[in-house]
């Protein structure tokens, strides 16, 4: 979730440099140092200084594994000695300086306190200098918890990008040059000072952090200060924030997939409110700003290339946080959105102003009634609306749902449980499972409930209206193997399609808040779902290779000589009857191995992508084909319009490009493989120097 910070986030649009796996190690050295003044001493896990890129991040963190003491923060703990810390308890007074320094050489970290041994160990270190980075002050790191803060002053703070020797330490003094150049150099001695390294010239400080007397003072949560080498995101006189892709994304970042580019992070990145209006799609997707989680806003005229509009719906404009909801057209033609009003406790409602929708009125909440005129008790959360004839009908999320109608959307009538008492035991879901994040529309002849379980993610059902009630009569998930694929948002193309996204979390891909590939959805008569990727994803598309009529013998590898890449899209069409288990592994290294497995075996019925498995199963003499769309570490496969997963490799590594077929239980035929290079949706240039997309890029 996003949360109030008192922090103080510094960043720099750098290079990722291109880099084998094992050239990395020599670049992971480096330095922080931070002359801190603590407010006290009981306070646990902010940080006097935080390198971060994407996820990752090292930091000067005060008291967070044991009260008192100073660490190496980390993400996960993975570079941060143990909670048998065996350093001394701080007890320095509120009006002390003290110099704290962590060095980062090979797989060593040492910490220092005036210069002298404070904590020594083994690390598996990381170059966080050489990317796309920012430093934090305050939290541990950008999106911790607002427990996560540390209160006091800063004098000066520098980075250096080396390793500096225990006596070189003891030479730094604040406000005086030192022998060895610093990478960053912060000394706060006028109110909007940048970096006097040079790298950090734009600032903008916000929640009352101050620059005063020569120091960063952090006293409250919410104070801000974020500087950047050159501003990725704007941020308007009034206050409004428009995220923006830095100019030299790191090389971890996806290439065509909607992601969250900053400030704030997108935790929960819920897609929210989507729309078709006056010749644009419209976006809204949770991420966090100072004061609490606000509707980022997104739109396009295809769904694939977006973006950025300022973001206003925030707390400070509603009053209350922005949690999860949908977007729908009232009865007079008009943008209208419904969702959970953080700390309202109620379920909100808001009206478009404009036709850029960046205007809407006061929101309005929901205070449904019982038929006899009663206030109703019902709990509520992620609602849903939608208009079906004449009457407003809502759902009140979470376990169990509840719905509601209105004629006016003022005049709410609570309608007891969602569920029908007729519902089919044999779904596997009861009427009082969680129904959140939910999204109800007309599907072929059923309507469709997208929705999530907080423990299984994403899945639908199938079904209709009877009694005022919903009835399914089909029930699946959508996310395999726990709930990365999540919290669901669907909209009506201008050409009659519904198109779906899911926010993506729990994969180790940066940064955080990724949209999933946008999905059409078709219920066909034979009643089986439709899935297939968009199809203006086919814009992106170029360098095409193709290769015909291979057959992959039992257990032998079959190299594609000419497809390689990290953002690719593959169709393979494969002859029936398949072998056993028949697949690719696709990110592998140059000797055709350690790649992530796509596979689909017959007997066991399942399509499987990585550790990801999927139910899935072929008619008898159907062939087989597979779409695989590969970005960066990140896949998501679609088979024969009828399943899809998505799955990642791990850390991204750029040298994993390959692509392999193999065959088990007998030899397979593949009628044809056809491979794109993908252009990126965020940058112009040419395709083949940088990926980069054609028209509409995001700025």
């Amino acid at each position: 979730m996003s949360m109030k910070m008192a922090s103080i986030v510094i960043g720099v649009a750098g290079f990722m440099c291109s880099m084998a796996v094992a050239e990395a190690a020599a670049g992971t050295d480096k330095t922080l140092v931070s002359w801190v003044c603590l407010a006290n001493t009981t306070q646990q896990g902010g940080s006097a200084l935080t390198i971060q890129s994407g996820d990752r991040f090292d930091g000067i963190v005060f008291g967070e594994r044991v009260a008192g003491k100073w660490m190496a923060g980390s993400e996960g703990f993975a570079r941060t000695q143990g909670d048998q810390q065996a350093n001394a308890v701080e007890n320095a007074d509120d009006k002390t300086l003290v110099q704290m320094a962590i060095v980062y050489k090979g797989s060593q970290i040492a910490i220092y306190r005036n210069g002298e041994p404070y904590a020594s160990y083994e690390a598996s270190n990381q170059d966080l200098l050489k990317t796309q980075n920012q430093a934090v002050f305050g939290l541990r790191h950008e999106g911790a918890g607002p427990t996560q803060t540390l209160r006091g002053s800063i004098e000066e703070a520098r980075i250096y990008d080396k390793a500096l020797s225990a006596e070189e330490i003891r030479k730094l003094e604040t406000n005086k040059e030192s022998e060895i150049k610093p990478y960053a150099w912060w000394t706060f001695e006028t109110g909007m000072e940048t970096d006097r390294m040079g790298r950090f010239p734009v600032n903008a400080l916000s929640g009352g952090a101050k620059i005063e007397g020569g120091r960063l003072v952090l006293a409250s949560d919410g104070a801000t200060l974020i500087a950047a080498g050159k501003a990725a995101h704007t941020v308007s006189p009034d206050g409004l924030v428009t995220p923006g892709m830095p100019e030299n994304p790191p090389a971890n970042w996806l290439t065509y997939h909607l992601i969250h580019p900053g400030p704030g992070r997108a935790e929960p990145g819920d897609p929210n409110c989507a729309f078709y209006w006056k010749g644009r799609y419209h976006l809204f997707y949770i991420y966090g700003q100072d004061g609490g989680p606000a509707f980022a806003h997104v739109s396009s005229t295809d769904m694939v290339h977006w973006k950025w509009h300022p973001t206003t719906l925030t707390p400070k404009s509603t009053g209350h946080g922005m949690f999860s909801g949908t977007g729908f057209i009232t009865k007079e033609g008009k943008p209208a959105i419904i969702y959970h009003g953080w700390w309202s406790g109620r379920n909100q409602l808001a009206f478009a102003l404009d036709d850029n929708l960046e205007k809407w009125t006061k929101p309005l909440a929901i205070m449904p009634k019982e038929p006899s005129g009663e206030d109703t008790k019902v709990r509520q959360w992620d609602p849903d609306c939608w208009l079906n004839g004449d009457t407003y009908y809502g759902i009140s999320g979470g376990g169990p749902p509840h719905l509601m109608k209105s004629g006016d959307l003022k005049n709410w009538v609570n309608l007891g449980l969602l569920m029908h008492d007729d519902m089919p035991a044999t779904l596997g879901v009861n009427k009082d499972d969680d129904v959140s994040c939910a999204n109800m529309f007309k599907l072929g002849n059923k309507w469709m409930l997208l929705c999530i379980n907080h423990g299984r993610g994403c899945g639908y059902y199938l079904g209709d209206f009877k009694d005022e009630k919903y009835l399914p009569d089909f029930y699946t998930m959508m996310s395999w193997n726990g709930n990365n694929y999540f919290a669901p948002e669907s909209v009506l193309t201008k050409d009659g399609r519904r198109v779906m996204w899911a926010w993506i979390m729990g994969l180790p891909i940066s940064p955080t808040g990724v949209q999933s590939l946008p999905r059409e959805l078709e219920l066909p008569k034979d009643g089986a779902l439709r899935i297939r990727p968009l199809k203006e994803l086919e814009d992106l598309r170029y360098a095409k290779q193709e290769e015909k009529d291979i057959t992959v013998k039992s257990d032998a590898a079959y190299a594609l000589k000419e497809v390689n890449g990290d953002a690719l899209e593959l169709e393979l069409t494969v002859k029936a009857p398949l072998a056993a288990e028949f697949g690719l592994d696709v990110l592998c290294d140059k000797d055709g191995r350690n790649g992530l497995r796509i596979a689909v075996a017959g007997e066991s019925k399942l399509l499987k992508v990585g550790k990801v498995e999927a139910p899935f199963e072929l008619k008898k003499g159907e062939d087989l084909v597979l779409r695989v769309f590969i970005d960066k570490n990140f896949v998501e496969v679609f088979a024969n319009d009828r399943q899809a997963a998505v799955a990642a490799s791990g850390e991204y590594v750029q040298a994993k490009t390959g692509v392999t077929l193999f065959s088990k239980g007998g030899d397979t035929v593949v009628t044809r493989v056809r491979s794109w290079k993908m252009k990126s949706i965020y940058s112009a240039g040419k395709p083949e120097e940088s990926n980069q997309a054609t028209e509409e890029p995001v700025k």
